[in-house]
């Protein structure tokens, strides 16, 4: 595989930010990072999906076999974004699937120089092959039937208010409607306070589009769905975006979950956070 730099360090950074280990998942079309945690347990996901002739003028894969032809590979994001952060500068950048004392992606980087000697760095990230048998646990997370989806206001906009009510309480909840209307609220037994977003606007998957017999096609476009999550969760994600999306979407499942999405371009983001009573 050759690397484009295009394949900036900001969205590995970002899923380092949200996890310390994940699924690195290759396919002749598609890379995914993914994080399979059990929202049923209380554990988030994640579902990263970025198109390969996007990212790579040469991109070359072969899986276990011709039916199977993906690979898995179990990575820490932290390492991988280090190592791609000291090569942005690079003419070129090659990725392999190494085999040295453990499997490895091997990063070479030709560095810019002033003479006619190649300058080239090599940096090995860890991985651990995940066998076959354990695949169906990192495929695409099912779009959960959501009561509401929303558009988001400007995350760095939440983030803010996010910070504030974090050294007030440990659980925040999340509320929207149909009308373009979305809530962040805190309630203690000192202290109640709600921040307000109007004029969001719903995509329009939420009116009735995608779901058939969902609850959102026959909803009170003034009723609120709310979920109550771990405020650090959502922290979590704030502080790690820099995806920088075009597009970025709430669906909440009512006193169930809460599922962010963003879009930019050629990179799609899903989080998912599990509501506590």
């Amino acid at each position: 595989m050759k690397l484009l730099l295009i394949l900036s360090p900001g969205v590995v950074t970002t899923i380092s930010k949200l996890t310390k280990m994940c699924v690195l998942r290759l396919t002749p079309d598609n890379l995914f990072f993914v994080l399979s945690g059990k929202v049923a347990n209380g554990g988030v996901s994640m579902w990263c999906e970025l198109s390969q002739a996007n990212f790579f003028d040469e991109y070359q894969m072969e899986g276990v076999s011709s039916e199977d032809n993906e690979i898995c590979l179990e990575v820490t994001p932290e390492n991988l974004s280090r190592a791609l952060k000291t090569v942005q500068n690079a003419k070129t950048v090659k990725v392999k699937l190494t085999k040295k004392h453990c499997p490895c992606l091997t990063i070479a980087a030709e560095l810019p120089t002033m003479s006619s000697i190649n300058r080239v760095v090599t940096h090995d990230v860890p991985v651990d092959v995940i066998p076959r048998r354990l695949w169906h646990e990192f495929k695409e997370p099912n779009m959960p039937d959501f009561d509401v989806s929303i558009y988001l206001p400007p995350l760095k906009t939440i983030k803010n208010v996010v910070d504030r009510m974090k050294n007030l309480s440990n659980f925040l909840v999340m509320e929207a409607n149909l009308n373009g209307e979305m809530n962040l609220k805190i309630e203690t037994d000192l202290v109640s306070v709600t921040t307000h977003f109007k004029d969001l606007g719903n995509p329009p998957w939420g009116d009735d589009a995608s779901q058939d017999g969902g609850p959102s096609q026959s909803r009170d476009p003034e009723a609120m769905a709310q979920a109550r999550v771990d405020i650090r969760k959502l922290q979590q994600f704030l502080v790690g975006q820099q995806v920088n999306p075009s597009k970025a979407m709430c669906n909440i499942v009512h006193e169930r979950v809460v599922h962010l999405i963003l879009l930019h371009e050629d990179v799609s983001l899903q989080y998912f956070i599990p509501a506590v009573a």
